[in-house]
């Protein structure tokens, strides 16, 4: 019998957007996302995939808070 998946949600989740946040499972050395509202749609990547992800997300919204835009990003309307 196969375990069943434990799913983290967002830290940055509190009560009124617990169902609209991102969720995060760990199988088989893969990571998987899914959102609240859609669990049946899972991503599965490789862990350093989505460090790599997180770190790039987190380098432009430092830029984007800024003012600056990260090289070949378009401006926002």
């Amino acid at each position: 019998m196969t375990a069943a998946l434990v799913w983290q949600k967002s830290s940055f989740s509190s009560d009124e957007d617990a169902p609209n946040c991102i969720e995060l499972a760990t199988h088989e050395g893969a990571a998987l996302l899914r959102e609240s509202d859609a669990p049946g749609d899972v991503l599965r990547t490789r862990p350093e995939a989505l460090a790599g992800l997180i770190r790039h997300v987190c380098a432009t919204a430092g830029s984007h808070r800024q003012g600056r835009r990260s090289p070949g990003s378009r401006p926002s309307s």
